[in-house]
């Protein structure tokens, strides 16, 4: 089967507090809020997408701030952490940024020739910031504070981390068209050729690890792209082939989703980049206005009343 996998299309995790959350992501990193709408299965709880200027694939990280559910745990069978992609001599900036905004950093460490610079957010989401060893020409949404010589580009990487390779590694390579690129003592590299961007996915194997707790500041899924419909449901059918179960086609306004959890219990989604996030509001004016699923729309009056107000 033609690979059909470019990339990553989006990264969902879990917040806790809903104003805390916009704050950091839209003041402190700067990103775009390219979409506020509500969670499908709970609309009394918002559905965050930041990213770039047209929330492009590759950009956008989504979060479920659920008030007052607590903190996570990282562990097995998680993307762990996220790595941004920043642009060559940005670095001062953010050390700068981070330290007047007292965001935890840690000691920078070299991964497969590129120095990661790692961070977390105020539910301790763990992040990095990377300047990547092959240029990234992808221009990050800008601010006043945050200029476009320094903005966050989008992924450069996740990590997952697993008790085993092996079954991981196959989903990859014999469904999602990875091949493996690198290794690293206990860390493994994939990258898929078909993008040059939000390409690789790092597998941390420990066999240790216990099972993380799934609230604030872990990853809940990741999301692979694919172009369209067909690609989607040609893929979709390679997997069930392969043994795994996969959810029918939903329609999640902006794109099309698929879910299925890959054998080291990861849940991953394959994501279609049509509609799109200009769908229902103008590119000037994404994420300014409530946007519901139209199943809410006749409950939108009740829905604003639970939803925290943000300032």
């Amino acid at each position: 089967m033609e690979n059909k996998v470019l990339g990553l299309h989006h990264i969902t995790a879990i917040a806790n507090l809903a104003q805390r959350n916009y704050d950091f992501y839209t003041k402190t990193l700067g990103l775009r809020m390219v979409k506020k709408t509500v969670n499908f299965d709970d609309p009394g709880t918002y559905h965050f997408y930041y990213g770039d200027e047209k929330g492009n694939a590759g950009t956008i990280l989504t979060f479920f701030p659920w008030e007052g559910i607590g903190k996570g745990r990282n562990g097995a069978g998680m993307a762990t952490e996220i790595a941004y992609a920043v642009p060559e001599g940005s670095l001062d900036f953010w050390k700068e940024r981070f330290a007047n905004d007292n965001v935890l950093v840690g000691e920078a460490v070299e991964r497969f020739g590129e120095i990661y610079h790692p961070f977390l957010d105020p539910d301790g989401l763990s992040l990095s910031l990377v300047v990547p060893k092959t240029v990234d020409n992808r221009i990050g949404w800008s601010t006043e504070e945050v200029g476009k010589e320094v903005a966050t580009k989008g992924f450069h990487n996740t990590t997952l981390t697993l008790n085993e390779l092996e079954p991981t590694a196959r989903v990859l390579t014999d469904l999602l068209g990875y091949s493996q690129v690198a290794q690293e003592g206990d860390r493994y590299r994939f990258a898929t050729s078909t993008i040059d961007t939000a390409n690789i996915i790092d597998i941390l194997v420990d066999p240790t690890a216990k099972r993380g707790h799934n609230t604030a500041g872990t990853n809940h899924h990741i999301a692979f792209r694919v172009k369209n419909d067909a690609d989607q449901m040609e893929l979709r059918e390679a997997i069930m082939s392969a043994g795994l179960q996969i959810t029918p086609q939903i329609d999640r306004d902006y794109f099309h989703s698929l879910y299925f959890r890959e054998p080291g219990g990861v849940l991953f989604e394959i994501a279609t980049e049509n509609p799109g996030f200009d769908v229902d509001e103008p590119l000037a004016e994404l994420g300014q206005s409530l946007k519901l699923p139209k199943q809410y729309e006749g409950h939108r009056s009740e829905i604003e009343k639970v939803l925290p107000e943000l300032k």
